[in-house]
């Protein structure tokens, strides 16, 4: 996963409340395997890290959203630290324990 700049999201961007300390954004389309995958890992993430809000937003649906984050290809994950600030970004299928090191950064 690696760093980005691109702004900040609210709950207003993203249709749903910001996690009390980080929020996953997971940007999906209908017919995306891996995207499956991504939220089943993200889920469980969620489940196990208090205060971690997982978010899906259909790709297609908020193309305003795709275009100003620069998202290229789903699943695209999106970290953001409780003030909706963008600390990490990711493409392809993430591994369970690369989105658990990527919080630690967005929480402390």
């Amino acid at each position: 996963m690696r760093a980005s700049t691109r702004g900040d999201l609210n709950a207003d961007d993203l249709g749903a409340p910001l996690g009390e300390r980080a929020t996953l954004v997971q940007f999906s389309t209908a017919f995306c395997q891996p995207c499956r995958a991504t939220r089943r890992i993200l889920g469980e993430v969620t489940a196990m890290v208090d205060g971690v809000a997982h978010v899906e937003i259909d790709a297609e649906s908020r193309l305003d959203l795709v275009r100003r984050l620069d998202i290229l290809r789903t699943p695209t994950v999106l970290i953001l630290d409780k003030s909706g600030n963008v600390v990490k970004k990711a493409s392809g299928l993430p591994r369970k324990a690369d989105v658990i090191a990527a919080l630690g950064e967005a929480v402390s």
